[in-house]
């Protein structure tokens, strides 16, 4: 996993896709452990994650689930593959380095090889690459979606999102074929002060738009406005307090996913079109 750092174009290591090299630049690759947790609970109690693994055909080696740019050390990787097969057992579960000297044997059941955005052939079911576009410039996002999205396998899956070091506050869209299908910011109830506090770490194709006029600031502000409005559940804790700042938000007519179990997050979900940057 890797953070903003400057001048990557100096380290610009990405090929022609069909010349069969990696597609990509080289990022700084720091990482954590348990720092992708966030989205690891959210991805495994998804029912379009559970239904895409648990359908998916038993072949050699299982369903296969590629982890894109897991940086400098293999922890969050072995860490996602574990949790993913508390859904399906026989997962396969490849992480891709594009750095050479990044490139591990086996460890934890997981398999690395060295690959980027082209997916060193692979044709998985489910991708993560978090941390990763983050680093890129804004104009290569699509680029990039649209090669992992391509090579999916029918009913594939992507999560593209960053967070920040310790994973506390975290923010990643969910992508299938077609492109975008929704927003999701978590964060530690215990750090952030209000929702809008996430968008520093909003994935790159939208970290830019948090303007006025744009949707996603909208959604900012009316969730800081909601939370404001909550204070009042504040003695009952800040998961109380968020739970009934987003019962507002959904009566304020904003399509945010309702919650059906108890979370250790503060959770917010929402269809992309209710977000997506205006032209």
């Amino acid at each position: 996993m890797a953070d903003h750092t400057p001048n990557l174009r100096a380290h610009n290591v990405r090929a022609e896709e069909g010349r069969g090299r990696p597609f990509g630049v080289i990022t700084r690759g720091t990482t954590g452990f348990n720092r992708l947790r966030r989205s690891d609970r959210w991805t495994v109690h998804h029912p379009r994650v559970r239904r895409l693994l648990t359908d998916a055909p038993v072949s050699p080696g299982g369903p296969l689930a590629v982890d894109v740019g897991y940086g400098a050390s293999h922890t969050t990787t072995v860490e996602w593959a574990a949790r993913l097969r508390t859904i399906r057992p026989d997962l396969e579960v490849v992480g891709l380095e594009i750095d050479p000297g990044r490139v591990l044997p086996p460890q934890g059941g997981v398999r690395f090889e060295l690959g980027g955005f082209e997916l060193a052939g692979h044709h998985p079911h489910l991708v993560r690459a978090f941390n990763v576009l983050r680093q890129y410039d804004v104009d290569q996002v699509e680029k990039a979606w649209e090669s992992v999205l391509r090579r999916l396998a029918p009913g594939g899956l992507f999560i593209e999102g960053t967070c920040d070091e310790i994973g506390r506050r975290a923010a990643w869209l969910l992508l299938d074929a077609d492109g975008p299908v929704s927003l999701t910011l978590a964060w530690d109830p215990f750090d952030v002060a209000t929702p809008s506090d996430l968008a520093e770490r909003l994935p790159k194709i939208l970290i830019h738009r948090n303007t006025p006029g744009e949707r996603i600031h909208e959604l900012l502000s009316a969730a800081d406005d909601a939370w404001n409005r909550a204070a009042g559940w504040e003695p009952y804790g800040p998961r109380v307090r968020w739970r009934n700042a987003r019962a507002e938000l959904i009566a304020e007519g904003w399509p945010i996913e309702s919650v059906r179990r108890n979370l250790r997050d503060n959770i917010l979900t929402i269809p992309w079109e209710a977000v997506a940057p205006g032209t």
